[in-house]
């Protein structure tokens, strides 16, 4: 896909990651149900869709004709990153179509010796064409990543790593606007703990070029035990401040 034509779309938009994973309640082994969710995304508005695994990629592509950020998410002894670690998930979703690819692109450890920039070098030495956002967590990675040839940056990785581990809640609004401020010819895309549209706004308002929203639209057990841990914590409280005043 032209890169210019999808940065158009995307712009100021929220691309809806559609993902199960074995364990939750929406994985199925004999089928997938993203392709549904990723209908629903595009009935909604979204320009396009974030998803994991050769299979759920092409049955969204199948349903919904819209270009999709693919990752695959495969542990490996010697990594710490796990999400499209090695050139043999890139081969994968190149073959796939994916019009963009996602890649780690922290400073973790990867059992393959090579650095994220190095890694993402190898990517784009390969596949010349071929679209890439580098999923980082910090300031450096982002702009190393960037150096390195990324297409886009995505914040997707702020809190899950070592470095990173203290931020615990909301979106990375200071790393996407430091990001948005030093890096003005490729879209930073905010994306992780955007719980609710009032946060889509903030890292509109941050400066993100566009923001890839999942948990908080796709994933109805961590919706439910938003809402069930509020009402439980206000219960809660209520009794407490009952028997503070009896």
């Amino acid at each position: 896909m032209n890169y210019q034509k999808l940065c158009n779309e995307i712009k100021g938009k929220i691309i809806v990651s559609c993902q199960a994973l074995p364990g939750e309640p929406l994985y199925c082994e004999e089928r997938t149900f993203m392709d549904l969710m990723a209908k629903a995304a595009k009935k909604a508005g979204s320009p396009a869709i974030r998803a994991n695994s050769i299979r759920d990629i092409k049955a969204i592509k199948a349903e919904t004709g819209l270009p999709v950020f693919g990752i695959i998410k495969q542990q490996y002894d010697g990594f710490d990153s796990y999400i499209t670690p090695t050139m043999k998930e890139v081969d994968m979703l190149h073959e796939a179509g994916v019009e963009v690819i996602a890649v780690d692109c922290t400073d973790r450890k990867r059992g393959d010796g090579l650095s994220a920039s190095e890694y993402l070098t190898q990517i784009k030495n390969k596949y010349k064409n071929q679209l890439i956002m580098a999923d980082i967590a910090t300031y450096e990675e982002g702009m190393a990543a960037y150096k390195a040839g990324a297409d886009f940056i995505s914040t997707t990785m702020c809190g899950y790593t070592e470095a990173t581990k203290e931020h615990t809640d909301g979106p990375a609004l200071e790393l996407i606007k430091d990001l948005s401020e030093s890096i003005k010819d490729i879209p930073i895309i905010a994306e992780g703990r955007i719980h609710s549209p009032e946060d889509a706004v903030r890292v509109f308002e941050a400066g993100a070029y566009a923001a890839i929203v999942g948990g908080a639209i796709t994933r109805p057990l961590e919706i439910a035990s938003r809402f069930i841990k509020a009402a439980d914590a206000y219960f809660i409280n209520r009794k407490e401040n009952n028997n503070n005043d009896a």
